[in-house]
């Protein structure tokens, strides 16, 4: 690249999003403010004394501050308010971060990968195989030998959509929705075979991971390996989109196929590539549900509900992370916290945990959507804050400018 693409693609760097954060910042406030007004509703005791507002409002207003603070506070206490409620915390998010992860690269490359649930179904499946089936290996084998088939797991499952997207034009929508049906039917049939189903149990459920494929946590919580290794994985992948050859390349891609075609770039080399490695994390998610430690130390066996729906609240942290690491970590955590804060909210403050889903719903449909919050509040209308782009507009800009480079040379 010369130094005049390298000048413009400088340029082109956007200042810090101010308008944005104070955007998404009233979007949450909304959010809280909607989830209030649930609460209240749903709530026969507090709703009844709203009957007789004109002739006793402080009844109501009493009994209203009293259900909201008592739920947001035990969903704060629940999820940062101590050591071990912050460790459930990054116990929940630790998946969810890796999973999202993929879906932002995947979204930066211009694809819609659409199929983590099968991605993560898969590196879950190996990895607790990996960690049931093998015996007498020491922690510093197992451990790595699980983690890494799972992972491969996850890769393979993604680069197979990738692949057929590049060799075929199959939309990759349509086929990582149907490899997910596959992975699940998958599973489904492992767990009826005698390699998979636990010893004296008819149930669908594989027999208990050795405790040297866990991961290790620290005393007094839940805090465990599988959560630094997706700070770390954030780290890689920023390190990959911003520092990397590999990681322009997929900007590029998809930013403008055509353009990127024209500067000498291979769009089905990069598609298979960014759908691997969008699998790979994906993969890693499912790793961390099924080595994560549990209550009592070992990681919950694998059956048809370990993996929940991670790979499907991985494109709602995407989403909510900009598709950007540092975005993604913080939305993981959000949710992360809204998991293990909503528990507490349901059994001390006898709030339906449903509610926590309602609220991640709220949420995400603001910040998608920050035209309807400037219209809601007033003085963000004067703000004129571009929408989030998946893509930078810089990679936009520098690809082509190689490939008017390209055709100058030709």
């Amino acid at each position: 690249m010369s130094s005049a693409v390298a000048e413009k693609t400088a340029r082109t760097r956007r200042p810090f999003p101010w308008s944005e954060v104070v955007t998404t910042l009233a979007a949450f406030v909304m959010a809280f403010l909607i989830g209030a007004i649930l609460m209240i509703v749903a709530d026969p005791e507090v709703s009844k004394k709203w009957t007789y507002f004109f002739s006793r409002p402080s009844d109501a207003l009493t009994a209203s501050w009293d259900k909201v603070s008592g739920a947001y506070g035990a969903l704060i206490m629940g999820s940062v308010g101590s050591w071990k409620a912050f460790t459930e915390t990054t116990s929940a998010a630790a998946p969810l971060i890796s999973a999202g992860l993929g879906m932002a690269l995947a979204f930066r490359a211009g694809l819609f990968n659409i199929g983590a649930q099968g991605q993560a179904i898969m590196g879950a499946t190996l990895a607790a195989y990996a960690g049931f089936s093998i015996t007498n290996l020491p922690l510093i084998v197992h451990l790595p030998l699980a983690l890494l088939l799972g992972v491969l797991a996850g890769a393979l499952w993604g680069g197979f959509a990738g692949w057929l997207r590049a060799a075929t034009g199959a939309h990759e929508v349509i086929v990582t929705i149907m490899l997910n049906y596959v992975a699940s039917l998958t599973l489904a049939w492992l767990l009826t075979t005698n390699a998979f189903l636990r010893e004296g149990r008819k149930d669908p459920i594989a027999p208990e991971v050795q405790f040297s494929a866990t991961f290790p946590r620290l005393e007094g919580g839940q805090l465990h390996l599988g959560f630094l290794l997706a700070l770390l994985a954030a780290g890689g992948v920023w390190w990959l989109m911003e520092r990397s050859t590999v990681g322009f390349r997929i900007k590029a891609v998809g930013a403008n196929p055509d353009a990127a075609a024209t500067a000498g770039m291979s769009v089905a080399r990069t598609t298979v590539v960014a759908m691997t490695l969008s699998g790979a994390l994906a993969g890693l998610a499912g790793v961390q549900a099924a080595l994560g430690p549990g209550d009592f130390g070992l990681p919950t066996p694998l059956s048809m509900g370990l993996v929940g729906s991670i790979g499907f609240d991985a494109i709602t942290v995407a989403l909510l992370g900009r598709s950007k690491p540092f975005g993604v970590v913080l939305a993981g955590m959000l949710f992360g916290a809204m998991h293990a804060g909503g528990l507490a909210m349901q059994s001390q403050a006898d709030t339906p945990l449903t509610l926590t889903t309602v609220l991640q719903a709220l949420i995400v449909m603001f910040v998608a959507a920050p035209m309807l919050v400037r219209t809601v509040v007033p003085f963000l209308k004067a703000r004129k804050a571009q929408p989030p782009s998946l893509v930078g507009e810089a990679t936009t800009a520098t690809v082509a400018a190689v490939a008017a480079e390209n055709g100058a040379k030709a």
